[in-house]
């Protein structure tokens, strides 16, 4: 049942565009509210394989397109080569006052310690400048990760904790920790979103991509038996009209460098 293998980049690239494109679909509207003015430096913060870059490019920005994971990296040059990416960790950058915004869609919520990484980003921004993100916010995709950890322990697993690989806080937590790094926060919301995933094997593949990490030291065959189980448990909750829906909520929020 254990397998001590593990991966420095879990992230596949090739995979993330073909079955999960919906994580940049759903960011374009955070670009308007980001509302780039051509001309402005914009840092896209956890870019992935580039496609919001891309249309912050298209608007007339100056963009840099940031990600830890190499795979993600490489894939977004291969898409984009007229495009500046870089693999940085967003608990490391090394801007100071550069850029009149950062833009983040998706990419919070993988990053601890939170307050680290939002002096980073303090730090990266001009004076008046904006941060304006959307990630999971408290209580996504709960329903998928406690049946998970409900295959767990029916099969006398233990779960360690400090493999859950996100941090989903409420919107007074995130704020109150934007305004400890010195932001004025003036919008922040919450809100549900279930999201389409796409095929028969929608949960399966969405688990493969971005939960990986919970089933570490396990063998592929309990992994496996774990997520047909999630699949047979929730089909009834998430499965609706021929497809499997994720139980997303998302955190919104602008902050002012002030």
């Amino acid at each position: 049942m254990l397998n001590n293998k593990t991966d420095s980049d879990n992230w596949n690239a090739k995979l993330y565009d073909r079955k999960h494109s919906f994580v940049s679909k759903f960011g374009e509207d955070l670009i308007e509210l980001l509302a780039p003015k051509k001309g402005e430096y914009i840092l896209d913060l956890g870019c992935g394989t580039g496609d919001l870059t891309y249309k912050l490019h298209k608007l007339g920005v100056n963009v840099v397109g940031i990600d830890k994971s190499e795979n993600m990296v490489e894939q977004a040059k291969k898409k984009y080569p007229h495009l500046k990416f870089k693999v940085q960790d967003a608990l490391n950058l090394d801007y100071h006052c550069e850029f009149d915004a950062v833009f983040s869609n998706a990419t919070l919520h993988w990053v601890k310690p939170p307050k680290q990484a939002l002096d980073c980003i303090y730090n990266a921004l001009k004076q008046n400048g904006r941060f304006v993100a959307e990630f999971g916010g408290k209580g996504n995709v709960k329903i998928i990760t406690d049946e998970i950890l409900n295959q767990f322990e029916k099969l006398g697993i233990e779960y360690k904790a400090e493999l859950f690989p996100w941090y989903f806080p409420s919107i007074g937590e995130y704020s109150t920790l934007m305004e400890e790094v010195g932001f004025r926060v003036i919008f922040a919301q919450h809100f549900d979103r279930p999201t389409p995933l796409e095929g028969d094997n929608g949960i399966r593949n969405w688990i493969e991509m971005f939960g990986r990490s919970i089933f570490e030291g396990l063998t592929e065959e309990t992994k496996n038996l774990i997520i047909t189980q999630v699949e047979n448990n929730l089909k009834g909750i998430l499965f609706h009209n021929g497809a499997w829906f994720a139980d997303y909520k998302r955190i919104r929020v602008i902050g002012i460098k002030e």
